[in-house]
């Protein structure tokens, strides 16, 4: 399936639509099959302990799903997340980026289903997966 987005409209978008958290993302690659997107890891994103909260990479998650599904079908900007589930399994390094690898399942008229892996960058272990559903509105 060929892409109705690509990574610098997807940005752009982000910056109109969500200005309060565009400079937290950014995509780093994007085909048909994937698409990798950076959090740049700030001092508000972490818990003590010295590791990145729950909550920063939920939001991961679900912009790098949310930015996988418009760049198939297009700025939806009321494509909305209807179910999650995340898996939180190492601890993240507090002073890198967090990377997550999403590839949408299925990509239907009503849902679409995706999977994230998040990594803290340079390291080959995965510290979350997420499974996400996302209701897409009908087409006007």
């Amino acid at each position: 399936m060929s892409l109705a987005m690509n990574a610098e409209e997807l940005e752009s978008f982000l910056a109109r639509e969500f200005p309060q958290v565009v400079d937290d993302f950014r995509v780093e690659s994007l085909s048909a099959a994937a698409l990798t997107m950076r959090m740049a890891i700030r001092e508000a994103h972490l818990r003590p302990g010295g590791t990145v909260s729950g909550p920063s990479m939920f939001a991961l998650a679900d912009v790098a799903i949310y930015l996988a599904v418009l760049s198939r079908i297009g700025p939806v900007a009321l494509a909305v997340t209807t179910n999650c589930s995340i898996d939180f399994m190492r601890k993240p390094a507090a002073g890198c980026d967090l990377l997550a690898e999403a590839r949408l399942l299925k990509l239907g008229r009503q849902l679409a289903v995706g999977d994230v892996l998040i990594f803290s960058e340079g390291q080959p272990e995965p510290v979350a997966r997420a499974g996400m559903t996302y209701a897409i509105p009908p087409a006007r």
